[in-house]
């Protein structure tokens, strides 16, 4: 575990466990390397590299906002790779990290021995990702951590038989708490950022998924995902049917990725690698 310096000046924080096939583990917009909890002890076997992205986590905010985005947030990947010495690696993104994968792709695919896409593709639904902004940059309201897994439980449409527990350790990996409440593990501004992508003309991301060509791939999709299609993970499908692709039932937007369904999608994509 240590941090590194990007080119801009930023003090980045990552993790760095074990040996074998190195798999980076990119998470979701607000989220850092610890939703990644869940799925590392299922995955020993590897060298897992875990960044927390500009912004979030333990990592140092940035003065320039218009840098939380996706092409600079993939050259922070590029550079934790360079500063590790690895020229290629595996990458496990979730929903924002699978975004960051597709632009790798496009623009250093050597790079890549592979990449596993969870809950992202090239299209996604704009009434969730609405819904994803109307709570982003927003202050929780819950005084303790326990409050905020009830709370969470409630928020979270399409997730089914999911024990307290599991929220109890969401929610940790999602705020900190102090004797004033709980506080947003990553900065408020984030949301400024957000909105400017949200005025912007909507690109095709297609060309983006194309890039991954020859590329082993792997599609997680929560079953009850409001976000990514059953229409879109399909045309992913026909697009790349060397995909693995399983959908992971009573999760909606992400899994957590220790569901069997999805390791065992993992694990098969990570022995067409290492073939």
């Amino acid at each position: 575990m240590g941090n590194f310096t990007t080119s801009d000046g930023l003090s980045l924080y990552y993790s760095d466990t074990g040996s074998g096939l190195p798999i980076l583990c990119l998470a979701g917009l607000t989220r850092c390397s610890d939703d990644f909890c869940f799925v590392a002890p299922h995955l020993s076997g590897h060298r897992l590299i875990m960044l927390d992205y500009r912004g979030r986590g333990r990592s140092d905010w940035a003065k320039d906002i218009s840098t939380y985005s996706v092409p600079r947030e993939a050259q922070d990947a590029l550079e934790l790779l360079d500063h590790l010495g690895l020229e290629s690696c595996a990458v496990l993104g979730t929903s924002r990290g699978g975004m960051i994968a597709m632009f790798m792709a496009a623009t250093a695919k050597s790079r890549l021995l592979g990449v596993a896409l969870n809950d992202v593709g090239p299209e996604l639904a704009a009434k969730d990702l609405k819904r994803i902004f109307n709570y982003l940059g927003v202050p929780p309201t819950d005084r303790s951590w326990a409050d905020a897994a009830k709370s969470r439980a409630a928020q979270m449409p399409g997730f089914e038989n999911v024990p307290h527990a599991r929220w109890m350790q969401e929610v940790k990996n999602m705020f900190d708490q102090s004797a004033g409440g709980l506080s947003l593990r990553y900065d408020p501004q984030l949301r400024e950022a957000v909105r400017h992508s949200f005025t912007e003309p909507s690109h095709d991301l297609w060309p983006l998924f194309d890039a991954l060509d020859g590329v082993p791939l792997c599609l997680l999709r929560g079953a009850n995902s409001n976000l990514l299609s059953a229409q879109t993970s399909q045309k992913m499908f026909e697009k790349h049917p060397d995909m693995i692709k399983t959908e992971v039932p009573d999760r909606g937007h992400t899994p957590f990725l220790d569901e069997p369904e999805a390791l065992e999608a993992l694990h098969r994509w990570i022995k067409v690698m290492k073939k």
